[in-house]
């Protein structure tokens, strides 16, 4: 599974459209409104890097009202907080 994190910016005021029309994507496990030089925050995984590539490029970019993405694609990590 390839993991990344992808940053957007929007149309002033479309931040909750693009939310919801993440969430009708599949790969998109988790999204964010934040405050600061982008507008959302959202973590996608795809079972390839030609898989990422597509949910990104075809639907992410491609969803009305989102100006700009940068995806950061995750090398290695670990979670924090959490009971094992």
């Amino acid at each position: 599974m390839v993991e990344a994190i992808v940053l957007i910016n929007t149309d002033i005021g479309a931040e909750e459209d693009v939310l919801k029309e993440l969430g009708n994507i599949e790969g998109v496990l988790e999204a964010y409104i934040v405050y600061g030089v982008y507008d959302i925050v959202a973590k996608v995984t795809a079972p390839s890097t030609e898989a990422l590539k597509e949910i990104i490029s075809s639907k992410i970019r491609k969803i009305d009202k989102v100006r700009s993405t940068l995806t950061m694609v995750v090398v290695e990590g670990t979670k924090f907080g959490q009971k094992q």
